[in-house]
């Protein structure tokens, strides 16, 4: 299996596509202008404090007001306070945690008006960036994330990842970390941690470490509220989260970027160096891995699948509606009932990949095509959950509904990537219609089933603007097509015709 990360500079933002065998499966932008990223650290101030909703709105500089629940405070929120003031203070000069005397943990059903005033300075985290009308989602409970584990000031407590099942790994990981663990931070270990060694455990460790201390010497002159943390490189951000011994290639279009990732990768995977490669940005990276033309694809309301199958999906405000369509596809299948399947088996697998794609996050309510028997809807569940089992986000999956409805909520830290698929109307109207290349991929699997079905001397009827995208070029998409089936396909303009408006016809002129 070939795993791939192409990564896209621009003047403005980084673009990082992950492949799978060629196939899109994931897209991350990384705008300059994102001052609100998640695992942000700022030193603020509490604004209003709200009995009824037990949270505090905190200024953290957004044009809204920071969301700061009490259940989001952390037990230790008492003696991470009395810390945060004796640094502002000039008081303590010491970072280190090993000496502090742990107050009193905050009750889990205590009010918020009990321990946050007004105007009061307080040291909050982005675990939610800013999204639609709302402000950032914070937390008082501080985390820094490293390669294998992730610190946690004012705890004492060691964490495996769930992920990791082998009992014996687990009791060897716990033993590690308790042998090189700083007083006064709780660790949590993450699941690339598996199999590593004591000595790259504690250099990550250290690295942490070193980035808390260096956090805390910005508190003592910092102005209200300003960031105190954040990553370093966006870059190698990515490369800790997502990158892992599987992935084959790493392709960058920008040589400081390039060189950035060996940098990162010396010190994480020496081994896996080799794979980072330039690519000359005189053709776009995106163009010559085919991404380009995955997005276009990829990111409508109408998304097409295999076989002829097709996805709709709408977004609201509250939630995700995607709904299953068989469209057109040759029924090859004994009954209606093994079509259903066969096609809610493809449409699961596109969902769990437009879910990654997308980022889409919150409730998502699918209605997949209804099935009877309960055994293939164990199946489709159970395929569902399988398909699902790679994607980072925290989720869940409901079995299917009497009505056949499959629910998953899934979490969301960031804005849904939203790209657009359509483009500006030739005629110069201000209107705008749907990309081409989205047309020419419905033309495409619509001739492939006629040519099947073993029609010959087809006449390709279409819009001027679409027909002349499919002759014009060398090579054509026409001549591709040629080069494909081995059938010459007469291509007819007709002014008459929408732009989304074709039809085949035979050699007798009736519409297939």
């Amino acid at each position: 299996m070939d795993k791939e990360i192409i990564i896209r500079s621009g003047s403005t933002k980084v673009d990082y596509a992950l492949t799978k065998n060629g196939r899109l499966v994931e897209l991350h932008q990384d705008e300059d202008e994102n001052k609100f990223a998640v695992s942000d650290i700022f030193i603020a101030k509490s604004r209003k404090v709200l009995s009824g909703l037990n949270a505090s709105f905190v200024n953290v500089g957004y044009e809204k007001d920071g969301f700061l629940h009490y259940h989001d405070l952390g037990p230790q929120y008492l003696t991470q306070f009395k810390f945060t003031k004796q640094i502002l203070s000039g008081r303590r000069k010491n970072y280190a945690l090993k000496d502090i005397k742990l107050e009193k943990e905050l009750e889990k059903s205590g009010s918020i008006t009990d321990v946050v005033a007004p105007n009061q300075p307080i040291l909050v985290q982005v675990v939610k960036e800013p999204i639609s009308t709302k402000g950032p989602r914070l937390s008082a409970e501080l985390s820094i994330p490293g390669r294998y584990v992730v610190l946690v000031p004012f705890s004492d407590r060691i964490s495996i990842s769930q992920k990791i099942e082998d009992r014996e790994e687990k009791s060897r990981l716990k033993r590690l970390v308790k042998s090189i663990k700083p007083a006064g931070f709780g660790v949590i270990v993450r699941t690339v941690a598996k199999g590593k060694l004591v000595a790259e455990l504690d250099q990550d460790l250290q690295n942490l470490i070193t980035k808390w201390e260096n956090m805390c010497a910005k508190l003592h002159k910092a102005n209200f509220p300003s960031k105190v943390m954040t990553e370093v490189s966006r870059t190698n951000s990515i490369m800790r989260d997502v990158f892992n011994d599987t992935y084959t290639s790493i392709v960058v279009d920008d040589e400081e970027v390039c060189s950035e990732i060996k940098d990162y990768l010396k010190t994480i995977a020496p081994h896996k160096e080799s794979i980072v490669k330039y690519h000359n940005p005189r053709t776009p990276v995106f163009e010559k891995y085919g991404i380009e033309r995955q997005i276009k694809t990829s990111f409508g309301r109408t998304v097409s699948m295999s076989k002829g199958a097709y996805l709709v999906i709408e977004h609201t405000e509250a939630m995700h509606v995607i709904d299953v369509n068989s469209g057109n596809r040759s029924n090859k299948a004994n009954s209606q009932e093994d079509t259903a399947l066969e096609t809610n088996l493809i449409a699961a697998s596109e969902i769990a990949r437009q879910l990654r794609l997308r980022d889409m996050g919150g409730i998502i309510v699918v209605d997949f095509i209804d099935m009877r028997q309960a055994e293939h809807r164990k199946k489709l569940y159970e395929h569902m959950r399988d398909e699902m089992s790679e994607d980072r986000a925290k989720h869940k999956i409901l079995p299917p509904s009497k009505f056949g409805l499959i629910q998953i909520t899934r979490q969301r830290v960031r804005q849904e990537m939203n790209i657009k698929t359509r483009e500006e109307n030739p005629d110069g109207n201000g209107n705008e219609i749907q990309a081409p290349i989205l047309i020419i991929d419905k033309i495409k699997e619509e001739l492939e089933k006629h040519l099947k079905n073993g029609h010959k001397k087809i006449t390709l009827n279409a819009h001027p603007f679409v027909a002349a995208f499919i002759t014009k070029g060398y090579p054509s998409i026409r001549s591709k097509w040629f080069m494909n089936h081995k059938k010459w396909i007469k291509v007819s303009p007709r002014d008459a015709y929408t732009y989304l408006e074709y039809n085949f016809t035979d050699k007798d002129g009736k519409v297939l």
